[in-house]
């Protein structure tokens, strides 16, 4: 299932309550207070897929679960996929695969999980810049959430090495339906494996440094990075989905008791960037801010360029690491410049990474594309 998907039918039970059931409206990313666009049905219909972020687990097991859902979006910004004036859509598929994906989406709507037979309908083109190396560990439970248990460490850094916890079962309805953008819930993504990477090369630039990761998913795997290699003050893991946050919160209790961390002050909380209160009662008090792969959302866009500033230090810094996905990149730079900071854009910051990068373009075509899975890196500096 497509994460455009997933959040058209988070709107939807959202719309439902507030009687915007009916006409179409224009896709901007996440609204509860839009409507089902023509772009949404032509990719629950099958009309366009795409590919994105990275499994923590193994591969085969995620791609039969979940595939990249935010690529339809960027088909929209980039010029790939139809307009929402009406132009031809993408390439057809078969009749048989369209009628799997509204079956699919019918069994959501009963609130019912992801059928087994199905999850071959949505399939991941692209996987992981294979950074990290992960071993499977024992399965646990916490309350009446389950996830299993693996290890995750570092290819060229294999000293530095952390449990994580992923979302191993199916979908459920529930959290599809009620829950804030569940998309971190899912995998790791391709820009914050990087960035995890990148972090561990540089955990110099951390050094007495208040850090704070937004938007990290279920892991925050780049923050827990810095917590376990760089003599940092601080380290703050966040993101705007509870049930994100709740998985992160067992993770730090467990590494803590591994005796991983070098940082003796590590937390996590929930901080919406566009929640007044979240962001207020840490104003002001961070040295770094990190996140990856979070411009796409075009209605909190301008939030997360809010949020940065305010969450900074005079003089503090942003590190962001985000594929282009069409113009959302240039969109938030944009924002980023109007609110006073001063922007470097990195397309070559890793040799490794860069040299990978053309590889797979070569290699991998029809399955990696850069517009879509390739990171730059942002450094934004809080001029006031």
């Amino acid at each position: 299932m497509t994460r455009a998907a997933l959040a058209w039918l988070s709107r939807r039970h959202k719309n439902r309550k507030c009687g915007y059931l009916g006409g179409l409206g224009q896709w901007e990313g996440g609204s509860a207070s839009q409507v089902l666009t023509e772009r949404s049905r032509q990719v629950l219909a099958g009309e366009s897929c795409g590919g994105g972020r990275s499994s923590v687990g193994s591969s085969s097991g995620m791609e039969s679960r979940v595939t990249d859902v935010r690529a339809s979006e960027t088909e929209r910004a980039s010029g790939e996929g139809p307009a929402s004036s009406g132009a031809v859509p993408g390439p057809a598929v078969s009749s048989a695969l369209g009628a799997a994906r509204w079956k699919l989406l019918r069994q959501v709507l009963k609130q019912k999980h992801l059928d087994d037979c199905l999850r071959h309908v949505s399939v991941r083109r692209f996987e992981s810049f294979n950074l990290f190396s992960v071993t499977e560990t024992n399965k646990r439970k916490t309350g009446e959430e389950f996830g299993e248990w693996v290890q995750y460490t570092s290819v060229f850094y294999p000293e530095y090495s952390i449990f994580l916890r992923h979302n191993s079962g199916s979908l459920n309805v529930e959290d599809v339906l009620t829950s804030f953008d569940n998309t971190g819930n899912v995998c790791i993504w391709p820009a914050e494996e990087v960035m995890a990477y990148y972090c561990l090369q540089h955990s110099d630039l951390f050094r007495d440094l208040a850090v704070c990761e937004l938007g990290g998913g279920m892991t925050c795997l780049a923050g827990l990075m810095v917590a376990i290699s760089a003599d940092v003050k601080e380290v703050l893991l966040t993101d705007g989905n509870e049930k994100a946050i709740r998985n992160v919160r067992d993770i730090i209790k467990r590494n803590e008791k591994a005796d991983v961390f070098k940082s003796r002050k590590i937390s996590s909380c929930v901080l919406r960037w566009d929640n007044e209160t979240d962001v207020s009662q840490l104003e002001g008090h961070f040295d770094m801010v990190m996140c990856a792969d979070c411009l796409f959302l075009d209605q909190y866009r301008a939030s997360l360029v809010d949020a940065i500033k305010r969450l900074l230090q005079p003089r503090g810094k942003a590190m962001v690491f985000a594929p282009r996905r069409g113009t959302t990149l240039n969109q938030f730079c944009n924002l980023a410049e109007k609110a006073g900071f001063s922007i470097q854009r990195h397309e070559n910051y890793d040799e490794h990474i860069s040299n990978f990068h053309s590889k797979l373009k070569k290699e991998k075509q029809g399955t990696y594309e850069e517009n879509l899975h390739y990171p730059l890196l942002l450094i934004l500096t809080k001029m006031e």
